[in-house]
């Protein structure tokens, strides 16, 4: 099953087009990497499947539901995470996930933070403020943040920002273990080309607005004549006469 179907979608801002005839499916229990440069089309690509920007073009179903007609359907069984998108400075990292588990109805609350603090290493901080937290226990609050209402998709945008590597690598592997586990669907939006070898399955290479390539980690690597997928990404992003026909 797939828990995202994108058709053509496309987004101008003025005479920019921002996404430009975009077309890919996420199938349930898979995590895609959506990769590309400053300005490649990631972060308005997300904003769409999320409900806050409209397509000027194309259609979107999340996980059975057309977002044109029932985004808030899909959206209580989604959620996000941006080390750029800050949460509520004043409040505590608790109040934090409470406000949002109340948001989402989450059943049994208390006991889900309990979890969740336990899987991200927020025992200790619970009590404190947002805004006195570190930026990689800010990252780890707002990825306990994401997983509060037990997605079925989930949309990460640099989810390891400022994280250190071996709290890094923990992290992901609570992803992994949540993907596995639930059979939810993982959109990543990184510029850790080792965390998307790792976590992506599939991985989309975003340019100019339009998605230039596709395929596995592997298979990228293997089609461009390179090491690793950061050698593919610079390769695309430095030369496009590089694109395989």
């Amino acid at each position: 099953m797939d828990a995202v179907i994108v058709e053509n979608l496309t987004k101008r801002f003025g005479t920019v087009r921002a996404v430009d005839s975009v077309s890919f499916r996420l199938p349930a229990g898979t995590t895609c990497g959506l990769l590309g440069g400053n300005g490649a089309g990631k972060t308005t690509t997300i904003s769409m499947l999320l409900g806050i920007l409209a397509p000027d073009a194309g259609s979107i179903e999340v996980l059975g539901h057309d977002m044109a007609r029932d985004r808030f359907a899909a959206l209580a069984r989604m959620n996000y995470s941006s080390p750029y998108v800050a949460l509520p400075m004043r409040l505590t990292v608790s109040e934090n996930l409470r406000v949002y588990g109340h948001l989402y109805n989450v059943p049994r609350l208390e006991n889900r933070i309990r979890e969740l603090a336990r899987d991200f290493d927020l025992e200790g901080l619970l009590s404190r403020k947002a805004g006195a937290l570190s930026a990689g226990q800010k990252t780890r609050v707002a990825l306990a943040k994401s997983l509060i209402n037990r997605p079925s998709l989930l949309l990460l945008d640099e989810p390891t920002a400022s994280l250190d590597p071996d709290t890094a690598d923990y992290v992901r592997g609570v992803l992994e273990r949540y993907r596995d586990e639930t059979g939810a669907a993982i959109l990543l939006a990184s510029h850790n080309m080792a965390e998307v070898e790792r976590l992506c399955s599939q991985v989309l290479m975003m340019k100019g607005g339009r998605i230039v390539d596709r395929g596995t980690p592997g298979d990228l690597i293997t089609r461009y004549g390179r090491d690793d997928l950061e050698q593919v990404f610079l390769a695309i992003a430095r030369n496009p006469e590089t694109l395989p026909p």
